[in-house]
């Protein structure tokens, strides 16, 4: 006896209702179904079914093994699935959130460089600084910026994130460059409202407390925009360099107090699950790792 095949049976009559219907599902005979079960039933010494003339009816240790069943034949199908769909080409609608300034800047390129490869792969990217709740709101997978606690959520990390304090040279030359964390209080602090209270970034909880209590104090949940502010002089930010990175590179920004410089914090790809993972997100977890470089292109200043 095959025991693949016959509690493969079993599970199809029990679905079915019955062993023709069953039978018709599998392809296979009536009699050749009925000896299957019978077969798994004189093997685990249990009656698992009881049969009528009309239908089929789950005894109590029938019950009990069709779940089990069910759960095995699962498990044997996704390894099955796993390994054909490395030979099929990555299809269908792939649902991706992302933050606002990163995906502005970085991802048209690398999403037109992706359907090129997988042209049958469908995008729908939706950009929002909020951390979506992927499963509720229907999302294969999320790209999310800090430091990430547990949780039962898949994440690979992608890329470091490095955070800089920065402000314009003609800035620095009216106020003077701060060469300690304390003079720091005497500035204009551009002040991002949407970092989250779980990233540990002592020199944002610093400017937050010792910084922006007086006049003129701006305050934005987007970072493109401090950014830019910074350029035209209004302030020191603190910022991401894949933000101010060009900026920076031309001349337009300066790093202000490097040794204060926080940890770097990471570019994450978060989905749901290992298990039965759709071609179309294995591909493009696959496609980021590695893309933006090592560095990432955007430090290259």
């Amino acid at each position: 006896m095959d025991r693949i095949d016959a509690m493969r049976a079993f599970v199809t009559v029990v679905s079915a209702g019955s062993f023709s219907a069953a039978a018709a599902r599998l392809e296979l005979s009536p009699q050749l179904v009925s000896k299957y079960v019978s077969q798994l039933e004189q093997h685990l010494g249990v009656r698992l079914l009881n049969r009528t003339t009309r239908r089929v009816h789950l005894t109590e240790a029938g019950s009990r093994y069709h779940q089990r069943a069910q759960q095995v034949l699962n498990d044997i199908d996704e390894m099955e699935s796993q390994l054909s769909e490395m030979q099929t080409q990555a299809r269908g609608l792939l649902r991706i959130s992302a933050p606002v300034s990163f995906a502005a800047r970085h991802l048209p390129a690398l999403l037109s460089a992706f359907q090129r490869e997988h042209p049958a792969v469908n995008i729908d990217l939706q950009v929002n600084d909020r951390k979506v709740d992927i499963i509720e709101e229907g999302f294969d997978i999320a790209l999310r910026i800090g430091q990430l606690k547990s949780s039962s959520l898949v994440a690979r990390r992608i890329a470091p994130v490095r955070v800089v304090l920065c402000a314009a040279p003609d800035y620095l030359a009216r106020h003077g460059t701060p060469e300690r964390l304390e003079q720091l209080a005497n500035h204009r602090y551009l002040r991002y409202s949407y970092i989250d209270s779980q990233i540990d970034m002592p020199v944002h909880r610093w400017l937050s407390e010792h910084t922006g209590n007086g006049a003129g104090e701006l305050v934005c949940n987007n970072g493109d925009v401090l950014v830019q502010a910074a350029v035209e002089g209004g302030g020191i930010a603190l910022q991401p360099t894949f933000i101010c990175g060009p900026h920076i590179a031309n001349g337009e920004l300066n790093i202000v107090l490097p040794e204060h410089e926080p940890q770097p914090l990471g570019l994450y790809a978060v989905y749901a699950h290992r298990q039965l993972l759709a071609s179309k997100v294995r591909c493009f977890v696959d496609f980021l790792t590695g893309y933006f470089g090592d560095p990432p292109y955007w430090d290259r200043f």
